[in-house]
């Protein structure tokens, strides 16, 4: 039986996409493990045929607007290499906090590993019609104003509201 009910269905569509840290950790809140997010992103749009259309990085959640022949794969590749780095960054510098947290906080099943990172599945809801994907890049660029954390979307420094006033964001993003 799926240990959720979300599928990617037609890789014809874009789909949104949330993918979020165990237990709500803040661990973006460190900047270089934001910076992870941000290149393994950006290999997954040179090198794995990953479209981005919009995204932003909270403390402790993603959200992606993303479209990929191979999206399910896209996901579990990036999930994984984000969740090594980010414990060997964590490692490197002496966060003990959050590695005894994420060791336990693993789930049992997951035997490769002594730590869980990310919450699993990233729950991809298909997105069908402009007025639809426009509704979902609003609320991605209003989630940290929605937060309190600026007065405005492109004020938020991981985030693709940038790039849709026209400025260059920290990543390429396609348009829809």
């Amino acid at each position: 039986m799926p240990r959720t009910s979300y599928k990617v269905y037609d890789t014809a569509y874009p789909y949104f996409v949330t993918c979020s840290i165990v237990d709500w950790l803040p661990l973006f809140s460190i900047r270089e493990i934001a910076e992870v997010v941000l290149k393994s992103l950006s290999f997954h749009q040179e090198n794995r045929k990953l479209s981005l259309f919009a995204y932003v990085i909270m403390e402790n959640h993603i959200h992606l607007i993303a479209q990929s022949t191979e999206l399910q794969k896209n996901m579990r590749t990036f999930k994984s290499y984000t969740a090594r780095q980010i414990i060997d960054i964590l490692k490197t510098n002496g966060h003990r906090f959050y590695l005894n947290k994420l060791r336990k906080l693993k789930l049992s099943h997951h035997s490769d590993s002594m730590f869980q990172v990310w919450q699993e599945g990233y729950h991809p809801k298909q997105l069908v019609g402009e007025k639809m994907i426009k509704q979902k890049i609003n609320y991605i660029h209003h989630n940290p104003v929605n937060r309190g954390y600026v007065n405005k979307p492109e004020h938020w420094r991981y985030s693709s509201a940038q790039n849709y006033i026209g400025n260059d964001g920290l990543l390429t993003i396609s348009r829809i």
